[in-house]
């Protein structure tokens, strides 16, 4: 069963050197009082602040500091995927623990904690 991700949601990339806190915009508020996500939530800074350092030789960055760890700033070309088509927050589908996002440097972004135990999507 799908947790709903919450502002206080925990996310990694499989690239990054450290795990985020995932941010929501205050507009949809669940029932332990936080804020839900959808998968358009998926902006660098204003809801993935980054995974401190990046490691993937896809990053120029990386790439030219000779495989280097160099500052997460990720790029994200899509929404989340899948989410929730059945429970819509703001207009698009709810974003759940079971989606991914993928960052144009091949790093895979994945829920750790949704922040939320009580709301489940069926």
């Amino acid at each position: 069963m799908a947790l709903l991700v919450v502002e206080t949601g925990t996310l990694t990339c499989s690239f990054g050197t450290a795990p985020c806190k995932f941010k929501v915009i205050p507009t949809n508020v669940t029932g332990e009082k936080k804020n839900a996500a959808n998968i358009m939530d998926n902006v660098y800074p204003t809801n993935v602040p980054g995974f401190t350092l990046c490691t993937s030789p896809s990053n120029p960055a990386v790439a030219a500091a000779l495989g280097v760890p160099q500052a997460c700033t990720p790029v994200f070309p899509a929404p989340w995927a899948p989410g929730k088509p059945n429970v819509i927050l703001r207009d698009q589908p709810a974003l759940d623990n079971n989606s991914i996002l993928m960052c144009v440097y091949a790093g895979v972004i994945s829920v750790t904690d949704p922040g939320e135990t009580k709301v489940t999507l069926e």
